[in-house]
C-alpha cells in the first residue's frame, strides 16, 4: 500500500491499495436515456454523472487523449475504491495494451492499472520494457521504485530513485530515496529530509504527499504522536483515501477507536474501510460490526462466483480473520501467502501477529528470519523479531544432539 504523486498533475495518488467491487446484478434499461446508476465523480473538483450507456469509454485512437482519460479513470479508482474504473482505464488503453511499440506514457499507465489490481509481476515486466525504450521517463521509474519497495527490494528501489533524479525530478527523487531509506531504518535522516522538502514547496498536493510519507516514517521510528500530527496535516492539506486509512490504522493500533471510527465513517466503502470500521465498532462493543462482517463476506463470495483470484485480497482476508473472527490459525496461512505477493510493513505485521496469536513458534521464527533478511526496520515489528529469534534459538536447541 503506498501513496505517490502522478507527475503530470502533481496530485497525490494511491498505489496498491486493496479494493474490491461490490456484487453486481445485470440490469437491462428500458430506454436509452434511463439512468441505472450515478457513478463517482471523475475528479475532486469536477463532478461528472454517467449513465449506463456512457459508463465505459470507447478506446481512443489518439494516444494523448487516451492517456488523459486513463489518468482520470485511475484517479477515480484510487479516490473511491470503485474497481470498475480500472476496467475503464484498461478499455481506453486497449489499442496499446501489451504492445512493445506503445508510447511509454501508455505502457506506464498500463503498469499502473496492473499495480492497482495487484498484478505486480506483470506490472514490473511492462515497466521494465517501457523504461528500456524510454530511460528518461520519471513517472515510470517512480512506479518501479514503489514496486520494489513493496517487494522489500530496497537496493533496487534506490536504483530506481536515482533514475528519477537523472530524469530531472529532484524533489521526487529525494522523497523516493528518503522513503526507501526509512524502511531500512534510517529514520532520523528521513525525517530531516522530508522536513527539508516540505520547505521547498507550497503546492497542496505535494505537501500532502510529503506529509503522508513523513507520517509513515515517524510510525516506523516508533513516534506515534508525531506521526498522528503529520497524518492530520497531510489530510488537511489535501484529503486522500490512502492517508486516511493509514491514519486509521495508527488510531486503531493505539486504542483510539472512537477517533478511528470518526475518520472512517465518511470514506468510500472499500473493503479496507469496511474492515477497519467493523474492527472499531467491535472494539467499542457496538453490534453494528456484525453487519459489516457480513458485507465483507458477501463480497468475497461474489469474487469466488466470478472466478476471481481471492489471494490478491490476502491482506484484508487475513485481517478479517484476525480482527473480526478471532481466528489466528486461519489468518496465518492467509497472511503468509499474502507475503508472497506484497511485503509492506503492514503485511509483515499481520503475518507475525497471526503467528504469535496462533502460538506457532516455528512460523514466528520463519517469518522473523525472513523479515531480518529483507532488511526492513520498523519499531512496530521489533518485538516480533525478538520473539522470532528466541523461537529460532529454542528450535535449534531442541534439534541439537
Amino acid at each position: 500500500m503506498q501513496r505517490f504523486p502522478q507527475l503530470v498533475t502533481l496530485a497525490g495518488l494511491l498505489l496498491a491499495v486493496q479494493f474490491s467491487a461490490t456484487a453486481a446484478t445485470a440490469v437491462q434499461p428500458v430506454r436509452d436515456d434511463e439512468v441505472l446508476e450515478v457513478l463517482p465523480a471523475v475528479t475532486r473538483n469536477r463532478p461528472v454523472q454517467a449513465t449506463a450507456a456512457s459508463a465505459v469509454s470507447a478506446p481512443a485512437s489518439d494516444p494523448v487523449a487516451a492517456a488523459k482519460q486513463a489518468r482520470e479513470d485511475i484517479s477515480v479508482a484510487r479516490q473511491t475504491g470503485d474497481t470498475r474504473y480500472w476496467g475503464r482505464a484498461q478499455a481506453t488503453l486497449a489499442p496499446w495494451w501489451d504492445r512493445l511499440d506503445a508510447p511509454a506514457d501508455l505502457s506506464v499507465l498500463q503498469a499502473t492499472v496492473q499495480q492497482g489490481r495487484h498484478e505486480f509481476d506483470a506490472s514490473r515486466k511492462v515497466l521494465t520494457a517501457a523504461l528500456t525504450r524510454t530511460p528518461g521517463h520519471a513517472q515510470g521509474w517512480l512506479n518501479l521504485a514503489s514496486l520494489e519497495r513493496l517487494s522489500s527490494r530496497y537496493v533496487e528501489s534506490l536504483a530506481a530513485c536515482d533514475a528519477v533524479a537523472r530524469a530531472g525530478q529532484a524533489l521526487y527523487a529525494q522523497a523516493c530515496r528518503l522513503e526507501t531509506q526509512s524502511l531500512q531504518g534510517q529514520h532520523p535522516m528521513a525525517e530531516q529530509g522530508f522536513q527539508a522538502l516540505l520547505k521547498q514547496t507550497t503546492d497542496a498536493g505535494q505537501r500532502s504527499w510529503l506529509l503522508s510519507l513523513l507520517a509513515e516514517s515517524l510510525e516506523r521510528a516508533g513516534r506515534d504522536a508525531a506521526a498522528a500530527d503529520a497524518y492530520a496535516r497531510s489530510l488537511a492539506a489535501e484529503h486522500d483515501l490512502y492517508t486516511a486509512i493509514a491514519f486509521s490504522d495508527l488510531l486503531l493500533r493505539t486504542g483510539k477507536n472512537d477517533q478511528a471510527l470518526k475518520l472512517l465513517m465518511p470514506l468510500p466503502e472499500t473493503d479496507a474501510v469496511v474492515l477497519r470500521r467493523a474492527a472499531a465498532w467491535k472494539r467499542l462493543g457496538d453490534t453494528r460490526w456484525t453487519a459489516e462482517r457480513q458485507l465483507l463476506q458477501s463480497r468475497v463470495d461474489e469474487l469466488k462466483r466470478r472466478g476471481d483470484d481471492t489471494t490478491l485480497h490476502g491482506r484484508e482476508l487475513a485481517l478479517a480473520a484476525l480482527w473480526l473472527d478471532d481466528d489466528a490459525v486461519r489468518a496465518l496461512p492467509l497472511a503468509r501467502r499474502n507475503l508472497q505477493l506484497q511485503r509492506e510493513p503492514i503485511d509483515w505485521w499481520i503475518a507475525l501477529q497471526s503467528a504469535k496469536q496462533a502460538k506457532d513458534e516455528q512460523a514466528l521464527a520463519d517469518i522473523g528470519n525472513a523479515l531480518q533478511k529483507a532488511g526492513l526496520r520498523d519499531a512496530r515489528l521489533a518485538s516480533f523479531s525478538q520473539a522470532g529469534t528466541k523461537a529460532t534459538t529454542k528450535a535449534t536447541t531442541k534439534a541439537a544432539p
